[in-house]
């Protein structure tokens, strides 16, 4: 049995992987997959393939190719979500900011420095044409550190996935004052270079046991009805998301390779732009 360790953040678009642990799919193809959550996203998993902890993670697009550009021996092997991510932009429940614009000049809560909420703090700055090198961030590990730090004014807002944290909307602790979805397919799955020297076979079946979970997920009998048991959403919350989401079985292509560098170049995140082969990897 080949083991891989693949780590992900505890949220719905990773339903796929768990179901086909559970279904026992990956063991057909006599694969060990080993999950590791990462409450922190993609900072903490981007340290986790540094430090070898994880083999694999599925992981924010923009935030694997900004720590690729600054040194993680990790390859991107396939898109996984090709839709966008749509950022909430919150508050806290009690605070006195009532737009987004309201927030300008603000600190941002992020879960720490390279993760997507801090990288997404610059696209919804370069989006409202504030004066991103002036941003201010305080950093909170994980989702349960925004609510602390917002509560506590020491940070004004929060961007997170915006159904994920729609229960703490609904119960009053955080105020959805906008949204900022990605201009990219949000997920991909990225491996540690020397996993795909020594294990290739092993990572090319894991990626047939996913895709083939994601291709039927939609179709599983009431998995609306699992989704939002499992992630504790609302059932009308769970279908408006099944809606404008899109799993896929492609390469992340050169053009949108080219998109999230221009971006992250244009707002001094990363030092230069790299060739899409130093980038992902053709299995």
């Amino acid at each position: 049995m080949r083991t891989l360790r693949v780590g992900g953040v505890p949220e719905h678009f990773n339903l796929p992987w768990h179901l086909a642990i559970e279904d026992g799919d990956f063991e057909y193809d006599h694969l060990n997959i080993e999950w590791h959550s990462y409450p922190g996203g993609t900072g903490a998993m981007n340290a986790a393939l540094r430090n070898k902890q994880i083999d694999v993670a599925i992981i924010l697009t923009e935030g694997i190719i900004k720590d690729i550009i600054a040194g993680n021996p990790s390859k991107i092997v396939q898109t996984y979500v090709h839709s966008p991510l749509i950022w909430g932009i919150h508050v806290d429940a009690n605070s006195p900011y009532k737009s987004v614009e309201d927030l300008k000049n603000t600190k941002a809560a992020i879960s720490r420095m390279g993760s997507g909420s801090h990288l997404m703090a610059y696209i919804n700055a370069e989006k409202l044409q504030w004066d991103t090198k002036s941003l201010d961030f305080e950093i909170v590990g994980d989702i349960n550190g925004a609510v602390k730090a917002l509560s506590e004014d020491k940070a004004q807002y929060f961007m997170w996935e915006r159904f994920t944290t729609k229960p703490l909307v609904d119960k009053g602790i955080f105020r959805s004052v906008g949204e900022c979805p990605t201009p990219w397919p949000c997920f991909v799955i990225a491996v540690r270079e020397d996993v795909l020297e020594n294990q290739k076979d092993a990572v090319r079946e894991m990626l047939k046991v996913i895709n083939t979970k994601t291709i039927s997920f939609k179709e599983i009998p009431e998995i609306e009805s699992l989704l939002a048991r499992r992630y504790d959403q609302k059932l009308e919350d769970i279908k408006e998301w099944l809606d404008i989401t899109s799993w896929s079985e492609s390469p992340l292509t050169s053009e949108e390779i080219e998109k999230v560098q221009t971006h992250l170049l244009s707002l001094n995140l990363i030092p230069e732009k790299l060739a899409a082969s130093k980038l992902i990897y053709n299995l």
